[in-house]
């Protein structure tokens, strides 16, 4: 859409403002509805798909419909020192109680049934038990039913075990208990001091209640609009729940910095950006990789619903604005009070046009300046570092000893330390041996690989489904890590080994086959053991999706370039990519640095946050330099991004780390565009329109 088409689309609405302010109300409320009624269809499960680590737990789930992708609970027991806790007797009742406060459909796997030291500690006091409750898929049902599996659990060990100290730990009984913790008193305090911020910031930078308002109902707007697109696609193709986290904030960002426009400008810069930013994040979907198609899609739908909000409902809202406050913050309509005047250059978007800009800061906005370089310099400096540490990141699930300091899981899990036990018994692999192969063969071929406690194959009902079988293998590190990658990466080698005439080292299980022995291990000639397990899914993101990354970000920004280029300048274009790539990549830099090298310690960012994040610094970046070429306020990007830091920190200020992981990252990717983006460039010089006719001509 050019610019002339822009400002008439501007001109229909408020000639027929009535119909428009009513069809924006109905996305509003109707489309609010609509959005929250969707958001089952979206992908619940945070994993990634199409690797192999997915495809052996869907495989594992169909046939057993539990496990898989969702890490197991933990039960530890630890008895008073006169009993021996490889008794028999002991054994075997610990195991019983287990089973029977797990519930029907459960599977669980002891020493009892395995006769495998990698169940006890070195202390001769403690002894653990996996427990993969009965029902429990990797979504958020799922995932709520093994939570609650956790206390129905610890209440039926407490009981049958009196005399013995009993605790469930796990990675989701560790998470929990964050959640329930909730924000302590400073936390709170905090919270609402960035609430306040919220609605002060604006205040301040727009001087007028409607200044306050209109950004919100803006971002209200886009954010509805682009989740019932984003909701409507889900219906033909997978699309990842994390989209949820990245449409409103970036819809926030985004109107305050388009409200703080002048109309002119405003209306320029979101018809270049608006397309330079959907046909990259276009180009991110076409990739086959599901959190790249689910960020790609959801930043297409908001730059779509952005323009639209920024052409439409935006000069409703202007139009509302007193003429005397117009005069007041010095808008350019002042006269008119919110009628769109064409602009007089013609030849390009972003020809710069003459006019004040609303605010306190208008005395710095539209001069033409010559950029300085020692403060661009020290400007970009902390991107680049950042950028630097970027390759460093380790993609994963937090370390479980981060998720929460105190609370009934972490006394479990401290417990299980304690007793010289490591944390890798959270996240235990698990292993689908085809019909034909000899389970107990591939346990022991599994068992011999370093870093593995133990691999043990229990003959239980519940882990022989038709002729297949499965193989516990509990790795002694944690699978983000980089000894458990190791440990993860080896056992699948050693598998794939056994089954050397097998094919793919991954091959789905497939009717037809005939036994035969591969490697010393029994099996079918034409499948291989499947690897899946919650600690597979770590693995899944780092082959499956960050390794389509270096393919992925040049696509985006070449399309990006292309569009810019076209429309603004080579000049201009240059600019606004390499910001953008070099926020996203900072930002993803930033994480590395404050959680894996910081305090927190995580040593592992969860691995959909970088991708939401650096998606969100992209666009932001990209529309600020658009402005800013157009000869939009330089102070508009600093207090855009104030807005929605102050939003993101007030809702997600809490001990919940990955939670506080996602807010972290929208927090430092604002902060690092607002010191470096409050530059304005070179505005492009106007050029006056030629005539197309004999008429303008006179």
């Amino acid at each position: 859409m050019s610019t002339e088409r822009a400002v008439r689309a501007s001109e229909f609405a408020l000639r027929h403002r009535r119909a428009f302010g009513f069809g924006w109300l109905l996305v509003l409320l109707l489309g609010g509805a609509v959005a929250v009624a969707g958001l089952g269809r979206l992908d619940q499960s945070f994993t990634a798909s199409g690797g192999p680590g997915h495809r052996a737990n869907q495989a594992i789930q169909e046939r057993y419909g539990n496990g898989a992708a969702v890490a197991p609970l933990v039960a530890v027991v630890t008895w008073p020192a006169a009993t021996d806790v490889r008794d028999t007797a002991t054994a075997r009742r610990f195991a019983a109680a287990v089973g029977r406060a797990a519930g029907p459909g459960a599977r669980t796997v002891s020493y009892a049934d395995t006769g495998d030291p990698g169940f006890l500690g070195v202390d001769g006091r403690t002894a653990y038990a996996l427990v993969y409750p009965g029902a429990g898929k990797p979504d958020l049902a799922g995932l709520t039913a093994v939570e609650e599996a956790a206390g129905t659990l610890r209440a039926g060990l407490r009981s049958a075990l009196p005399e013995a100290r009993t605790e469930v730990t796990g990675v989701l009984p560790l998470q929990h208990d964050s959640a329930e913790a909730g924000p302590g008193p400073v936390a709170l305090a905090a919270k609402a001091a960035c609430a306040l911020g919220l609605l002060l910031l604006p205040a301040l930078a727009f001087r007028s209640p409607l200044g306050t308002l209109a950004p919100l109902l803006l971002a209200g707007a886009t954010s509805v609009g682009a989740l019932v697109l984003v909701e409507a696609v889900a219906g033909f193709t997978e699309i990842s729940f994390v989209v949820v986290y990245l449409v409103p904030v970036t819809a926030l960002v985004l109107a305050v910095h388009r409200w703080a426009q002048p109309p002119e400008t405003a209306a320029r810069s979101a018809v270049t950006a608006g397309a330079a930013g959907a046909a990259s994040c276009a180009a991110l979907a076409l990739f086959p990789a599901a959190f790249l198609r689910s960020v790609g899609i959801a930043g297409l739908a908001v730059w779509a619903l952005s323009t639209a909000t920024t052409l439409t409902l935006a000069p409703l809202l202007r139009s509302a604005r007193p003429a005397k406050t117009a005069a007041r913050t010095g808008s350019p309509r002042a006269a008119t009070a919110g009628r769109v005047r064409r602009p007089r250059a013609a030849t390009g978007p972003l020809a710069a046009t003459a006019g004040r800009v609303p605010g306190p800061l208008a005395a710095t906005a539209g001069r033409g300046r010559r950029p300085r370089v020692l403060p661009a310099v020290f400007g970009l400096l902390p991107l680049v570092l950042l950028a630097g540490a970027a390759p460093l990141l380790r993609v994963g699930n937090p370390e479980a000893h981060t998720l929460v300091a105190s609370g009934p899981a972490r006394e479990g899990l401290d417990r299980l330390t304690a007793a010289g036990l490591p944390s890798g018994v959270l996240n235990p692999l698990e292993v689908l041996v085809p019909e034909g192969a000899d389970a107990a063969a591939v346990a022991a071929r599994a068992a011999r690989v370093p870093g593995v406690l133990l691999a043990a194959a229990p003959q239980a009902a519940g882990w022989r489904r038709g002729g297949a079988a499965l193989v516990v293998v509990v790795p002694e590190a944690e699978p983000m890590t980089p000894g458990g990658a190791a440990t993860l990466t080896s056992v699948r080698a050693a598998l794939a080994a056994a089954f050397p005439d097998a094919g793919h080292p991954e091959a789905a299980p497939g009717p037809g086959t005939t036994p035969g022995s591969r490697g010393g291990v029994t099996g079918a000639a034409a499948v291989t053991p499947l690897v899946g397990g919650s600690g597979v899914v770590d693995r899944d993101l780092v082959d499956g999706v960050y390794g389509l990354l270096p393919y992925a970000v040049p696509a985006a920004a070449l399309v990006a370039f292309g569009l810019l280029a076209a429309r603004a300048g080579a000049g201009v274009a240059a600019r606004a990519v390499c910001g953008g790539v070099l926020a996203a990549v900072g930002s993803a830099g930033a994480l590395t640095v404050l959680w894996q090298w910081g305090p927190p310690d995580t040593g592992a960012v969860t691995g959909w946050v970088p991708l939401v994040v650096g998606t969100f610094a992209f666009c932001v970046s990209i529309d600020r330099s658009v402005a800013l070429a157009a000869g939009g306020p330089g102070w508009a990007g600093p207090v855009a991004a104030g807005a929605g830091a102050f939003a993101v920190l007030a809702a997600g200020i809490g001990p919940q780390v990955e939670l506080a992981l996602l807010v972290s990252g929208f927090a430092m990717a604002m902060l690092l565009d607002a010191v470096t983006g409050g530059r304005p460039g070179r505005p492009v010089p106007e050029v006056r329109p030629v005539p197309r006719s004999s008429l303008q001509l006179v």
